[in-house]
């Protein structure tokens, strides 16, 4: 039972969390989730879990597929379209990871994940 009380009060306050947020920190909620997704999926991976990698994999995945329906494609700019392309390759990546049993094709999606986050949050926010 208190197992059950943890969990409820972290989905509470995780949704106190979104409620909150800003949408630029939105985004920087989904980066951080995906690299702690991955690290869980990689985790099961080592420990021959195949149950939990595919809960963590399939959760990385719906973020990515998140963060990519969160561009912005009408912006008069090359980014949208290069962050949908990479995008695109890191869900390939961890399909193939996921296949191969591949642990570098992780490591490789999180330092992704990691670099486009560096550069999210070196956007200033607008009030």
């Amino acid at each position: 039972m208190p197992q059950n009380q943890a969990n409820q009060y972290r989905s509470v306050e995780l949704e106190t969390k979104v409620s909150a947020a800003s949408p630029h920190q939105l985004i920087s909620m989904l980066f951080e989730g995906g690299v702690e997704r991955l690290n869980q999926a990689k985790s099961a991976v080592q420990r021959g879990d195949l149950a939990a990698k595919g809960v963590f994999l399939g959760k990385a995945l719906s973020i990515v597929s998140g963060l990519r329906e969160s561009l912005n494609m009408e912006v008069d700019s090359e980014i949208p379209q290069n962050l949908d392309r990479l995008y695109e390759y890191i869900q390939f990546r961890l399909v193939k990871a996921n296949v191969d049993a591949d642990e570098s094709a992780y490591d490789e999606v999180i330092g992704l994940i990691k670099t486009i986050q560096s550069g999210w949050e070196s956007i200033p926010q607008t009030p």
